[in-house]
């Protein structure tokens, strides 16, 4: 699985595809900040663009479609969730360890590779 990381050092990559919500993504978001302790920067690379609905309970079928309740984020595998920038190597691999807990897809830490010059 290749990293295409893009603007930060470290990332937090799906390893398999699945869709996450926006809920999903702000307390990984959360969890990332607070292990972090407000050093370094951090990118969110998915955005929740699909809108999920749903029929209230006690509905008979038909009568259209449900209002929108929540919003979701389609992820492939071997895309970046969370990009992370300034801190050292062994901060950024535990606080993405400690933020992909609140996930419910498997995660893979990944590294940008030195140029070869």
């Amino acid at each position: 699985m290749e990293a295409s990381l893009k603007y930060g050092d470290y990332g937090i990559l799906a390893s398999q595809g699945g869709k996450l919500s926006s809920r999903q993504l702000e307390a990984t978001r959360r969890a990332l900040v607070h292990s972090l302790k407000k050093v370094g920067r951090i990118w969110l690379r998915s955005f929740p663009d699909l809108p999920v609905t749903e029929k209230p309970s006690d509905v008979r079928m038909g009568k259209g479609k449900g209002a929108r309740s929540f919003w979701v984020a389609v992820l492939r595998p071997g895309q970046p969730i969370f990009e992370i920038q300034g801190v050292s190597p062994d901060l950024a691999r535990k606080a993405s360890i400690y933020a992909s807990k609140k996930l419910p897809l498997k995660t893979v830490f990944a590294q940008r590779r030195a140029p070869i010059n």
